[in-house]
This record gives structure tokens, sequence and C-alpha cells, in this order.
């Protein structure tokens, strides 16, 4: 297995597939990124050699892209920012229930977790 950003890439995956196991790199900039080295996007990660896996690594570690740590750091701290600021969106974040405007009469249990009975409630 290849090591990239601290991270265990598959050396069985295709690069650009491998390269999204990477907190912080998604479909499009795995592609852009084997287009920018002239990373051909069928090969395998386990085919590429040494010299191809250190380029790779010094085009990641540019503060071009924002990976694993600094990235989960930001999403949270944006987080917390809406949250400070008491805007509907934070509330929300807060009170652990969706975010973006579903509705939550019927559905949202992956957010406001397993149905609580309610006493007296006649079916």
């Amino acid at each position: 297995m290849a090591r990239i950003a601290g991270v265990n890439v598959p050396d069985k995956k295709r690069t650009p597939i491998a390269l999204m196991y990477i907190h912080g790199i998604g479909r499009t900039t795995a592609f852009k990124l084997c287009e920018k080295l002239g990373i051909d996007v069928q090969k395998r990660m386990g085919e590429l050699d040494e010299d191809t896996l250190n380029r790779i690594r010094a085009e990641i570690d540019t503060d071009e892209y924002l990976i694993e740590g600094d990235r989960r750091r930001e999403v949270s701290m944006n987080i917390k920012r809406l949250m400070d600021m008491k805007c509907y969106r934070g509330l929300r974040h807060r009170n652990g229930l969706p975010v973006n405007g579903q509705r939550t009469r019927t559905n949202a249990r992956t957010r406001k977790g397993p149905a609580k009975p309610i006493a007296g409630k006649k079916k």
C-alpha cells in the first residue's frame, strides 16, 4: 500500500479512485491531479513507480490543497462560527436537526436519532 499524506491508499484501485481516499480530495480534484501530473487514469496505484508517487506527494503537499486534518479543522471551525453567530443554520447544527431545509415531520432519523416514544399517544 502506498502512503500519501498520512493515508494508506489501496494498490488495486485506479489512481484517481485511490486518491479519493484522502479526505479533501474528491473526484474532480483527483482527476485534475492525474491530468496535471500526466498520470494515466487507467493505471492502478500499485503499478506506479516510486518517482511518480513522490511527484503525487509533492503536488499534494503544496498549499493548493487542503487535506486531512487541515480540511477537517476548517469545516468544524465553519460550523462553530455559524453556531456562535446563532444564525438559523447554526441553531439547526446545535439542535442536531437537518440544516438544509429537509422535512422533519417524517424521515430525518439519521440526524434526530432513534424515535422516542410519546407517553399516552394512541395509534
